[in-house]
């Protein structure tokens, strides 16, 4: 194992502590599966409590980096990194984000334009039988006029899962999580009332139509149309609620 017991400093001693052995698992020098010392162990070798090490445990813990195992055969292992518990991470980072106004509609959109049209250029090279029915399959159930608001919006968030999936790119699949399962839903929340519907599923026929085709540069194009019509959309949304918000400051 290597771990470096001398780079502390006192304060903070739990934190510290965490971030050298998150630093080592990263950095490969801790491997997967591998088992730590035990609490005393660790607590002897950085000069600090057992309650110490325990707190420092309990945050690696937390960031699903370590687990443990009880029984003789048991003891604090590091974990093998889980890319969903990532995704997730991320996806409530951006929608925390999002929610505190760090990000702004138009951002939103141009960061939706240019990524979800790379996505479209690789499902049309990658795009599997599976992947075009999983896009279909929410096709057809966009077409249902019976379709509550809620359940249109998710299936909105589905069909673009499914091209997402499509490229099959882990990193980028990882990298557009926060922007499926975040800056989706927050827009679609702004729109639903705005956009018609059957634009929104004609334009998923298109697109499903070109990636089926393996024609990338159209399907780009078309999601690129896409998105910006939804801009449109949004624009109308936003300016019908701030023209219903009172005015400021007494007559």
């Amino acid at each position: 194992m290597a771990l470096q017991y001398d780079e502390i400093v006192r304060g903070g001693l739990a934190r510290q502590v965490a971030d050298l052995i998150r630093t080592a698992i990263l950095e490969g020098r801790l491997a997967v599966d591998e088992r730590l010392p035990t609490e005393e162990e660790l607590a002897r070798r950085f000069g600090i409590s057992r309650p110490t090490v325990r707190e420092a445990l309990k945050v690696l813990a937390a960031q699903n980096l370590i687990r443990s195992r009880r029984g003789p055969s048991g003891g604090t292992f590091v974990n093998r990194p889980d890319a969903g518990a990532a995704a997730r991470s991320i996806t409530d980072t951006a929608t925390l984000l999002v929610g505190m106004g760090c990000f702004g509609i138009d951002e939103i959109v141009t960061a939706r334009m240019q990524t979800e049209a790379l996505c479209c250029r690789l499902a049309a090279q990658n795009r599997s039988d599976a992947d075009l029915a999983a896009m279909a399959a929410e096709i057809a159930l966009q077409q249902d006029e019976a379709l509550s608001d809620e359940d249109f919006c998710a299936s909105d968030v589905r069909f673009h899962r499914a091209v997402v999936q499509a490229t099959g790119n882990g990193p980028l699949q990882l990298m557009m999580h926060a922007m499926l399962e975040s800056f989706i839903p927050i827009t679609n929340m702004l729109i639903y009332r705005e956009h018609e519907r059957r634009r929104t599923v004609a334009a998923h026929q298109r697109i499903h139509a070109a990636i089926a085709a393996r024609q990338g540069e159209a399907a780009a194009r078309l999601m690129q149309d896409h998105v910006e019509d939804m801009r449109a959309a949004l624009d109308q949304a936003l300016a019908r609620r701030n023209a219903r918000k009172p005015q400021g400051g007494a007559p």
